[in-house]
This record gives C-alpha cells, sequence and structure tokens, in this order.
C-alpha cells in the first residue's frame, strides 16, 4: 500500500465516524429534546465513537466496499434506542418524523459545510494542508452517501421511519401495517438491494446533491 493510499485510508476512516456517530447522536438528541430521555440515560449521546460501533455497519461493509475497489465508502452506526411512543406522546407524529429524520439532516448539513470550507484548501501548500482538504472532500462525499441511503424507504432506514410515522399521521393504515409486515425483513432486502445494479440507481442523488453544492 502506498503512502497515498494509507493517507487516503486514514481520512476515510476519520471521516466516516464523524459522519456516522453524528448522524446517531442526532437522533438521541431530537429525541431527548421531546422528552425521551433513553439514549442519554445509555450515554448514547457521547461523541466517544467505540459505543456506537457496529461490527457490521462500521467496520465489514466499509471494508469490503474499499478493499473492492468500489467508487464509495459508507457505512452505518448501532442506532441510538429511542422510546418513540414517549416523543409521539410528546409531540405527536410529527416529532417522530423529525427524529426519524435528524442523522440525514445532518449529514446534509455537515457536507454543506464541507462544500463552503472546500475553496480553502484548493491549493495546499502543505502535507497538513494536503490532508486535511482530503479529510473534508471524503466528509463531504461520504455525508451525501450516507444522507441519501438513510432516504431509502428500506427498513430498518430512516426513510422507511420516516414514511410510517407519516403514514401513521395522516391514517394511510395501509402503508402502516405494510411497512409492520415487511420490517423483519428489512435488512435481508437491504443488503439484497447494496451488491445489485440497483444500488446505482438509488445512489444517482449523490452527484445532482454533489453539485448542487459545491455550485
Amino acid at each position: 500500500m502506498s503512502e497515498a493510499d494509507i493517507f487516503k485510508l486514514i481520512t476515510t476512516i476519520a471521516a466516516l465516524i464523524v459522519a456516522i456517530v453524528g448522524h446517531e447522536i442526532m437522533h438521541g438528541w431530537v429525541a431527548y429534546k421531546y422528552g425521551d430521555t433513553t439514549a442519554k440515560s445509555q450515554g448514547r449521546l457521547s461523541p466517544n465513537p467505540l459505543i456506537h460501533i457496529d461490527p457490521v455497519g462500521s467496520l465489514l461493509v466499509p471494508a469490503v466496499l474499499y478493499f473492492s475497489g468500489a467508487p464509495f465508502v459508507f457505512g452505518w452506526a448501532k442506532p441510538v434506542p429511542v422510546n418513540i411512543g414517549t416523543v409521539i406522546r410528546n409531540g405527536g407524529t410529527n416529532a417522530a418524523v423529525a427524529v426519524s429524520l435528524a442523522g440525514i439532516t445532518y449529514n446534509f448539513m455537515l457536507a454543506a459545510l464541507c462544500a463552503a470550507v472546500l475553496p480553502l484548501f484548493a491549493h495546499p501548500e502543505s502535507l497538513t494542508g494536503a490532508l486535511a482538504a482530503l479529510f473534508i472532500y471524503q466528509l463531504f462525499l461520504i455525508n451525501i452517501l450516507l444522507g441519501v441511503f438513510n432516504l431509502w424507504p428500506i427498513p430498518p432506514l430512516d426513510g422507511a421511519q420516516a414514511v410510517r410515522y407519516l403514514a401513521k399521521g395522516w391514517k394511510m393504515h395501509r402503508v402502516v401495517r405494510f411497512y409492520e409486515t415487511i420490517y423483519p425483513y428489512g435488512m435481508f432486502v437491504l443488503l439484497a438491494v447494496l451488491f445489485t445494479p440497483l444500488s446505482n440507481v438509488l445512489f444517482t442523488p449523490v452527484g445532482w446533491i454533489a453539485n448542487l453544492l459545491l455550485q
């Protein structure tokens, strides 16, 4: 592995940690604002990455993508525990939607911030500057990937949760029952989609969003 590959690997890992840990903390933080102390009481609002790492989503999937030469790397952390009943009781189904979309909001906002500061590192004059530029670019790309990925309406992703709570609030009972029925099989569907050409279609918005933010 060349020196450039090592630097890319280090910055990719660092960017992935910032993206997925912040994503999960935001779920717990918004739930806390609606009176749910579950995540806080279990220490899951801490930025310590060790308590958020998921063996599959944080290690296996990113490693397979990176070493297989995939054009992108992304992953996920252990879901932050949320007592959604408390959230709904205090804020209604709209609060549940807000909790579901909190992590995605964090990812897109962080990507926008990275896009804003990237021009400052356009011509790095030192190794430190080059590493900072690479880290910010990786952070920019990974956050967009993670945001788009979690918008997929496939359980257990945030997009599916948001659709389910929206449907519940709008009394669309068939939609709610549909998601409750397929939820146990969602991870199998998700993994099947990830490793088939269909994922290329579902990741298409990544390029659109990246171009929009960079403009």
